[in-house]
């Protein structure tokens, strides 16, 4: 599977059938949507209730995109992924995130190691550290008990656990909040320790390397916050060493830094950042709902796992969803893809998936180095229903191109509030089910006549439809349903990757900015030699940064 390359899609009779299929496609959700059709694209997975029949697509086109997974050996690369081969290829590294959430006494051996063991072994000591935050066992260095925890990373050492964090607000311990730290931007760590005691605050530095630009920058900053504030005449090792603590596995950085390495949590070259957040890299996620309530997250990860493993193609959810991206994406013209979440408690996922899904599959070359003769990759972007109602739905649904959305919910709700008699929830839900019905139907010319409309206000009133959506419902937004909508996510990416034949799993277009983000540095502060290195409109920047820094 690694060593040979991957099938050009466009080379096969698929993807002929496809782009034929496409040329003549001219939907009509209006006369498509019969008992039959919904009852069929009405899927589980599960705890997910998925309904896929609001797409724009039919028997015919299933039939040839289930044939483009096979054609492209889709099953095969899922299998070896799942296996532990290398399928990393530009880094030779196995790719087993689904590993974190096998439950203890699997069986996973890769390149010689017990790779369930090795997890266990780390969550065990997770779950422990996790326990004595909670409990009030571990204290900072004054003997106070922590009453926040803030998680210093940056990509998916922050953006998961922030987003788990906002999504399980209910089941946090009371007196124990998390604050994340990401951005460099002074700004970030200013505003986040605002109003912090340092005698009951722990800094968790998320950096598997301990090496990461930004991250170190902070953990500095907060450090030098940590020992400016705390009593006169703390012993500062002392201090370190009880409000930090690391997710890495470079110990020896780790203990320079003045982390005792046995409070570091590793994990492992096989965990790609964007597929951590089920890994040590949710430490403050424990910390904050608890070992009980983890379990339950990855149990619903690994729930979804063996849904996309084992269930057949044609009910497969992430398979048939990854897919319908494909479909969009080279033969319908879609560029971009709406995740609208009708759940407030999932503000932050839209931001979650755009890394999980841009990184992942923002490529222009095949795993083989070629480069790819077709569109990949999709604009994740989105934000919680009702708010996108009166922000971005107008170009959705009268707009000019097409935008694929995924609606999100769940029958019962967070906080069940009431106005009066009104259950406000079932008022939020009548919105979601109605979005994707005018969506789908529209509302033509005759019908807005039909209501009275002048007639110069007729076709600024009309509705086009045939607006592809997803509809995911779930019975509430539980630990579980949120590992398995995470799930679901990261094999949809991997579906689409699989199919355009690239390595969904490395990331190095975020490289070149941060090296030369490293060399500009001097010039930045004053070095005019660097700085006359530089290209024309580099240096003009440069020089007006300089010319107007307070």
């Amino acid at each position: 599977m690694t060593s040979s390359g991957p099938v050009d899609p466009t080379t096969t009779s698929a993807w002929a059938e496809l782009a034929r299929l496409a040329e003549a496609f001219r939907p009509d959700l209006r006369g498509a949507l019969t008992p039959a059709w919904v009852g069929d694209q009405s899927l589980e997975a599960a705890e997910l209730h998925v309904d896929l029949s609001k797409n724009l697509f039919d028997a015919d086109v299933e039939a040839a995109l289930l044939r483009l997974a096979e054609e492209v050996d889709l099953a095969g690369r899922r299998e070896a992924m799942f296996a532990g081969e290398h399928i990393n290829v530009t880094e030779d590294r196995a790719v087993l995130h689904t590993a974190l959430r096998l439950p203890r006494g699997a069986s996973l051996t890769v390149d010689g190691q017990d790779v369930v063991a090795d997890v266990h072994e780390v969550l065990d000591r997770v779950y422990a550290f996790a326990e004595r935050v909670r409990s009030g066992d571990w204290t900072g260095v004054t003997g106070k008990r922590i009453e926040t925890v803030v998680n210093i990373g940056i990509g998916g050492s922050d953006l998961g656990p922030v987003m788990a964090y906002e999504a399980l607000e209910p089941y946090r311990q009371d007196g124990l909040t998390c604050r994340f730290i990401s951005n460099i931007d002074p700004t970030d760590a200013g505003q986040k320790l605002s109003g912090l005691d340092p005698e009951t605050t722990l800094f968790i530095v998320s950096s598997k390397t301990f090496g990461t630009l930004e991250t170190l920058t902070n953990a500095r900053l907060c450090k030098a916050w940590l020992l400016e504030h705390l009593p006169s005449g703390t012993d500062e090792k002392a201090a370190v060493a009880q409000h930090f603590v690391a997710v890495s596995t470079a110990l020896d950085k780790v203990a320079d830094f003045g982390i005792d390495p046995a409070n570091a949590f590793g994990f492992w070259d096989w965990v790609g950042g964007r597929y951590s957040m089920d890994s040590a890299i949710g430490l403050s996620l424990v910390v904050a709902i608890g070992p009980e309530h983890f379990a339950e997250l990855l149990a619903g990860f690994h729930a979804m796992d063996e849904h996309f493993r084992t269930a057949p193609a044609e009910s497969n959810v992430p398979l048939k969803m990854g897919l319908l991206n494909v479909w969009y994406t080279n033969f319908l013209g879609a560029h971009t893809h709406a995740v609208l979440p009708y759940a407030q408690l999932l503000h932050r996922f839209p931001a979650y998936l755009q890394q999980l899904t841009m990184e992942s599959n923002g490529k222009s070359v095949r795993w083989d180095g070629a480069a790819v003769g077709y569109d990949t990759g999709e604009v994740f972007w989105g934000e919680p229903g009702t708010n996108g109602q009166h922000a971005f739905y107008q170009l959705i649904h009268q707009g000019t191109r097409i935008i694929p959305a995924d609606f999100i919910a769940f029958a019962t709700p967070s906080y069940g509030l009431r106005d009066g008699d009104t259950d406000v929830h079932e008022l939020f839900l009548a919105n979601f089910f109605a979005q994707t019905k005018a969506l789908a139907f529209g509302k033509t010319a005759d019908e807005v006549r039909a209501e009275g409309v002048a007639e110069d206000l007729v076709a600024a009133r009309t509705f086009p439809g045939n607006r592809p959506t997803t509809s995911i419902m779930a019975p509430a937004l539980t630990p579980g349903v949120l590992g398995q909508l995470i799930a679901l996510y990261e094999h949809i990416t991997f579906v689409e990757g699989a199919v355009w034949g690239i390595d969904s799993f490395d990331q190095w277009g975020v490289e070149l900015g941060k090296q030369l983000a490293q060399q500009l540095g001097p010039a930045v502060s004053g070095d005019a030699d660097v700085l006359a290195q530089q290209d024309p409109s580099t240096q003009s920047l440069i020089s007006y940064y300089q010319e107007h820094r307070a």
